[in-house]
């Protein structure tokens, strides 16, 4: 019964959030595209001209921002490159590059680096969270994996004066994932956008700017 009771205040409170009905006028397709509008508006993290990887990017809002951010090449078309990955498949989006599979395989990496060519990454995104099973110990650890997957991936691909974005928990684990943000980049910012529902631990990690490039 109280499970059921749960459900209908998700979901009662799922279709009165202004965010959700936004998304749904603007054509967003999920209400996490304005926990990064916020987060970008406020540190100007996507400019055009730049290289923007998202990671684990379904259903694609993160990259539909994005795209939206570096719109208004001649002719349509984007300025600037966006590659999102994920190992669930996507719509396609627009001007999106998209690569399914597991980023930390060769043959994935492979497929980035075609797009990239000899290019840095300016901007490096990561929505990524794992299933979480309740237990703190166990999902701070699923967290700092997933944490430490996107600082590394960022340490190879990314300009000395890229950025990276995760998204984590505040909770368990959490004064630990900002020390090691503090081991890898010169400024971390915490995060907490209106977007993200107040009863949410659910909090993102900004790197600027990385203590030792690949």
């Amino acid at each position: 019964m109280a499970k059921n009771k749960f459900n209908k205040s998700w979901v009662h409170d799922h279709i009165n959030d202004p965010y959700v009905k936004l998304a749904q006028k603007e054509g967003y397709r999920a209400r996490a595209a304005y926990k990064l509008k916020e987060i970008d508006e406020s540190e100007k993290l996507i400019k055009p001209g730049q290289i923007v990887v998202d990671l684990g990017c379904a259903p694609g809002s993160w990259s539909q921002y994005a795209r939206n951010k570096l719109a208004g090449a001649e002719g349509g078309g984007i300025r600037g490159t966006i590659i999102g990955l994920d190992l669930l498949p996507m719509e396609p989006i627009a001007d999106v590059h998209f690569i399914q599979g597991d980023f930390r395989e060769d043959e994935v990496l492979k497929q980035l680096e075609e797009v990239v060519g000899e290019r840095k990454v300016d901007l490096v995104l990561s929505d990524m969270a794992p299933n979480l099973s309740g237990v703190a110990v166990t999902d701070a650890a699923r967290v700092e994996h997933i944490i430490e997957l996107a600082i590394d991936f960022a340490r190879h691909h990314m300009k000395p004066s890229g950025a990276l974005l995760v998204k984590c928990f505040n909770g368990t684990g959490y004064t630990q994932l900002v020390e090691r943000f503090r081991e890898e980049f010169k400024t971390v910012i915490p995060k907490k956008p209106k977007a993200s529902r107040d009863k949410s631990s659910e909090i993102f990690l900004l790197g600027k700017g990385l203590k030792h490039p690949s």
